[in-house]
């Protein structure tokens, strides 16, 4: 209940989630996207019978260090309309088409477009996102001291073409409680094992242990 009403009032209060929106949701298989969608889908029987319509994408990068494949099963048995996008992510980074990027930098990109390509082919207006309130606390501070803005996520807001929209449901959620519904609910959570992902730079991992170091200090600093 907690989880579902943190959801219910980001949609309420940032108009996520419109009567005659199809929403499509990036399903990575982890523990914050697997949650989104039982949360989304409970919300959506809150709505007239209809009202708006939930898809879900995941994107394969073509990596043995990861295998979303388990979760076409598990979405048939979900009758959640899926879409799995064979994407050779690895193979175009391999052939030199980073263009200066890091490869998370290029996987990120490459995986953000094979989503909007696929919104665009099916006719969904909105793309929901699994970031969560711990992301845009750590997306802040990195921007803030390493590079002197203050700013983060946002947490709905239009492409740069403007015929697509972005929403974060979770932007309200504590990452805990996504661990804690997913592992008590048995949820299929596919794990990360690129060794890319753990090379990458620290600089998240570092404000993610300073903060919850601040935390224990000032316990309502969420």
């Amino acid at each position: 209940p907690k989880l579902y009403k943190g959801v219910a009032k980001a949609v309420a209060h940032w108009g996520m989630i419109k009567p005659g929106d199809r929403v499509l949701l990036g399903l990575s298989g982890g523990k914050d996207s697997l949650a989104l969608l039982h949360i989304l889908l409970a919300l959506q029987k809150k709505y007239p019978r209809g009202s708006w319509e939930l898809a879900a994408a995941t994107v394969d990068p073509g990596t043995e260090a990861f295998d979303p494949k388990p979760l076409i099963p598990y979405m048939a048995s979900l009758g959640v309309t899926y879409h799995y996008l064979e994407t050779p992510i690895m193979q175009m980074a391999q052939a030199g088409h980073m263009r200066g990027d890091s490869i998370c930098a290029f996987c990120a990109r490459m995986k953000r477009g094979a989503l909007y390509t696929c919104m665009r082919e099916h006719g969904y207006n909105k793309l929901a996102l699994a970031q969560h309130l711990d992301d845009l606390a750590e997306s802040f501070f990195m921007s803030s001291m390493y590079n002197g803005k203050f700013r983060t996520m946002k947490a709905h807001y239009a492409v740069d073409e403007g015929d697509l929209r972005v929403i974060r449901p979770l932007v309200y959620t504590r990452e805990k409680a996504l661990r804690d519904f997913s592992y008590a609910s048995g949820l299929p959570v596919i794990a990360e094992n690129c060794p890319a992902c753990f090379e990458a730079p620290k600089e998240r991992h570092h404000v993610k242990k300073l903060l919850a170091k601040q935390e224990t200090l000032f316990s309502s600093l969420f």
